[in-house]
């Protein structure tokens, strides 16, 4: 053990800076209020604050700061998507999740590991060749690989599970991972040096609204006034857009996963397969995380299931034989609010000063810096959307303009 080490542990000198304030009473009015305490309301807090100089905003979470759909993921960063407006979207997130330790001087457990997705037939094969050459054009790295390169990339894998060969996989080099809840208290950390209020237990019951805008919102300790509002909760959208009066063509479903015991590193690339609606993936500790589709009936319930559980595990084992001896620790499910055309609702809503940060499925996590960023854009320009998600709008349902990302995921969604 160092010496220094040593020393600064026996020490009653211990550094009086935190990183969060204590908690403080609600003021009676800010200029904006972000509802929801997790990844994306943080990171749009931050952003405004640094990078605007809107420090006059309350975040308010009704549980603990990351505590929702944050802490529920599988903490899986990509880009390869279908569409050329989810490429570039998300391809800047995964630019901007490279940067984020030195920015936040937090450490945030950033990997990068790429994601191989297998295909198991010829039509899937032509699909991916199809979204290599879109991946490739808008600067991601991702290519097509033949079932020797995937032997050498992934040595464990299971290339002939039952009547499903492996004939070959997208392989995408920007594929990574990061500590979930260490991007949650990064951005909260340096939004709250920068002034920002971060309220937690602090649920929203009701909004008020005069000559369509939003004028305050009714919390369980009271009433406060805001400038503007920004809805950034996952899991339970719809619901709070039906109290400003917002219709949504969203569905609500459970998402569960699962983690084993440790083993030794055997696996560095985060694998999915499309036939068999799976993922398995390696962490840093050595557990090996197992997910998949959503449950096939919408509710508001973050219960695990035994069906669920079997029908995962029996994929997972034929891709990764060996795992049949594991030992299973815990199993957790979180709420995925899915739209028709498998992309997120950002941008403006029917009530003026109301935005919009909703409709995630299951891409959140991967998506925080970026939706921070330009959620925190559209905010202080007082409405201007930015280019980058203005195809997300609200409106495109209406307009039949919508972004069809059905089947970018190797799992049901």
């Amino acid at each position: 053990m160092p010496f220094n080490l040593l020393k600064y542990g026996f020490s009653s000198d211990y550094p009086e800076e935190v990183d969060l304030p204590p908690p403080t009473e609600l003021k009676p009015s800010y200029d904006v209020v972000i509802i929801g305490g997790g990844g994306h309301g943080l990171a749009t807090a931050y952003y405004l604050a640094r990078y605007h100089g809107v420090t006059k905003v309350a975040v308010l979470e009704k549980a603990y700061l990351g505590g929702g759909n944050t802490a529920r993921n599988t903490a899986v960063i990509r880009s390869n998507y279908l569409t050329s407006e989810g490429v570039r979207f998300y391809a800047e997130s995964v630019k901007m999740f490279k940067g984020l330790s030195n920015e936040f001087d937090f450490n945030i457990m950033y990997s990068e590991r790429g994601q191989l997705t297998l295909a198991h037939t010829d039509a899937t094969v032509r699909a991916f060749r199809q979204r290599a050459e879109v991946n490739k054009h808008f600067g991601g790295r991702t290519e097509m690989i033949d079932r020797q390169q995937i032997r050498e990339l992934v040595p464990t894998l299971n290339l002939d599970p039952g009547h499903l060969p492996v004939l070959a996989g997208l392989w995408h080099i920007d594929g990574a991972t990061a500590r979930h809840d260490a991007v949650a208290w990064g951005y909260a950390k340096e939004a709250a040096k920068r002034g920002v209020e971060i309220h937690q237990l602090t649920e929203v019951q009701d909004l008020v609204i005069e000559n369509n805008r939003i004028v305050a919102v009714k919390t369980n300790r009271g009433t406060v006034k805001c400038g503007c509002a920004v809805q950034a909760i996952a899991g339970h959208s719809s619901l709070l857009m039906r109290k400003a009066g917002i219709r949504a063509p969203i569905h609500s479903y459970p998402l569960q996963a699962m983690v084993t015991q440790p083993f030794k590193p055997f696996l560095d690339p985060l694998v999915s397969s499309s036939a068999l609606h799976c993922y398995v993936q390696q962490t840093g500790r050595g557990e090996v995380v197992i997910g998949g589709g959503s449950d096939p009936y919408p509710l508001y319930n973050t219960r695990s299931t035994l069906e669920l559980k079997e029908g995962l595990l029996a994929h997972a084992i034929e891709m990764f034989p060996f795992l049949a001896n594991a030992k299973l620790m815990r199993q957790w499910a979180g709420i995925t609010d899915i739209t028709p055309d498998y992309s997120p609702i950002m941008g403006l809503s029917p009530v003026d000063n109301y935005y919009l940060d909703a409709g995630w499925g299951t891409w959140g996590f991967k998506s925080t810096p970026i939706c921070g960023k330009t959620m925190a854009q559209l905010v202080a320009s007082g409405g201007v959307v930015p280019d980058l998600i203005a195809p997300f709008s609200l409106a495109r349902f209406s307009t039949f303009r919508q972004v069809n990302e059905m089947g970018a995921t190797a799992a049901s969604h």
